[in-house]
């Protein structure tokens, strides 16, 4: 088909001709109403006036401004009206629609990742242990408590033996070395002491036994004196002492009383292991006028 006038029209036939200086040429004229299209009407309105669901002219509604309309009915409301609900729209083109949500994928991608680092750490730990639970089973050296060399600690653990002690009336006595419990105070079983040392040849002798280990020791004995000094002669396993045993008034009470005067002196004597003698005698230049009451021995 080629570009050509087609002959004389009349308006109808071309609705728009009066917009061409040929159409204007054979008396198009421009509509009268409307937008330019054929049987259009244009009716102007003013706004707010206009009621829906009815016909003829529209008259204007006295109603103050913003306030509902008695007349007016939602589109909802009328037959094939607008849907209540709101449609989502088709993508496809830039500004219609919502595209991904990539913040949704973004979080997921992290939790998985960190489940995986937390999953490798777990199982690291869970190695790191075990070779070092078989190493130290390996390499650790056996503890104190199951070395199995004997223990020493029970000869250090045991207390020392008590030393012996004895009531002067259990010694043996000899050259008129007697009993007696006349004088009040001794501590000896039943007030029992010795008496009758005040003589020369007089002497108790105690036979000592279980002595552990040789070396000094000290020999206490408790004794009564009327007031003034006395010693006597002492001697070990039939050696006498270089010094004699001193029974000083140490308590300082007037002459001639018995009656509360029993104090305790003691003397160094060395020991051999096992079984010893001991012997305290009246000799010839011994003051030997005492009573005995108690002896022990004591480390020295």
């Amino acid at each position: 088909m080629t570009p050509g006038d087609n002959g004389a029209s009349s308006p109808e036939e071309d609705p728009f001709g009066y917009l061409y200086a040929d159409g204007q040429a054979r008396g198009a004229q421009p509509p009268s109403g409307g937008y330019g299209y054929p049987n259009a009407v244009s009716r102007v309105r003013t706004v707010g006036e206009r009621q829906y669901g009815q016909q003829g002219v529209p008259q204007q509604q006295g109603g103050a401004y913003n306030q509902p309309n008695a007349h007016y009915q939602a589109p909802e409301t009328l037959p094939g009206g607008a849907p209540t609900t709101r449609q989502p729209m088709e993508g496809g083109g830039a500004g219609r629609g919502r595209g991904p949500n990539t913040k949704g994928l973004l979080i997921g991608a992290i939790a998985v990742v960190a489940a995986v680092v937390v999953g490798i750490g777990i199982a690291m730990l869970n190695g790191n242990s075990n070779d070092d639970s078989s190493g130290d089973q390996a390499d650790t050296p056996p503890s104190q408590s199951q070395s199995t060399q004997p223990s020493t600690s029970g000869k250090h653990s045991a207390a020392p033996a008590e030393l012996p002690k004895i009531d002067a009336k259990a010694l043996r006595l000899d050259g008129g070395a007697t009993t007696a419990s006349d004088v009040p105070g001794a501590k000896a079983d039943g007030g029992v002491y010795v008496a009758g040392l005040n003589q020369v040849g007089a002497k108790v002798t105690w036979t000592v036994n279980g002595i552990q280990k040789a070396g000094a020791y000290r020999l206490y004995v408790r004794y009564g004196i009327p007031g003034v000094d006395a010693n006597a002669t002492l001697a070990v396993n039939g050696k006498p002492n270089t010094q004699p045993l001193g029974m000083k008034n140490f308590g300082g009470l007037p002459q001639g009383k018995w009656e509360g005067d029993w104090q305790s002196t003691w003397s160094t004597v060395n020991l051999t292991a096992g079984t010893n003698s001991i012997e305290i005698s009246c000799a010839a230049g011994n003051q030997c006028n005492a009573n005995l009451d108690q002896v022990w021995l004591q480390k020295g």
